[in-house]
């Protein structure tokens, strides 16, 4: 990892895993798979949560996997007193997956003291590209 990125503090994926409860993500199933120093992964499952009326992952469940990834990676690099809040989030929807898995892995592109940018690669079970999303956090100090 470069130096000019901040690697993302360990902790346990049960942590991280409280993240998701009551919330959308634990709604569509989300579940953090790997943490490393550059990279946050999560499984979200292809079923009745998360499919469009004509069976195929909705663009708006992998947005909100790509989301929930960037945020959680971005608050991991924060010092305590801050937090990370989206500005702007896009999506390129490149296959249609009807069932089983996909995951999302969030890597920094940037992680500045005032904005970051993650970049999150989506893949299906065979490893085949899905959604490639790009997300900008404000880093804000809370109180």
């Amino acid at each position: 990892m470069p130096r000019s990125l901040k690697p993302l503090r360990q902790v346990a994926l049960q942590e991280l895993q409280k993240f998701n409860e009551a919330t959308m993500g634990g709604t569509l199933g989300i579940v953090f798979t790997d943490l490393g120093l550059g990279h946050l992964s999560a499984s979200m499952p292809v079923d009745s949560r998360t499919l469009q009326p004509f069976g195929l992952l909705h663009g708006g469940a992998s947005v909100a996997l790509a989301e929930t990834l960037g945020s959680v990676a971005a608050f991991l690099t924060l010092e305590p007193g801050y937090a990370a809040v989206g500005l702007e989030i896009n999506a390129n929807h490149i296959k249609g997956v009807r069932s089983g898995l996909v995951v999302g892995t969030a890597r920094p592109v940037h992680t500045g003291r005032t904005t970051q940018v993650w970049q999150i690669e989506i893949v299906d079970a065979e490893g085949d590209l899905v959604c490639t999303s790009r997300i900008t956090m404000s880093i804000i100090a809370v109180k």
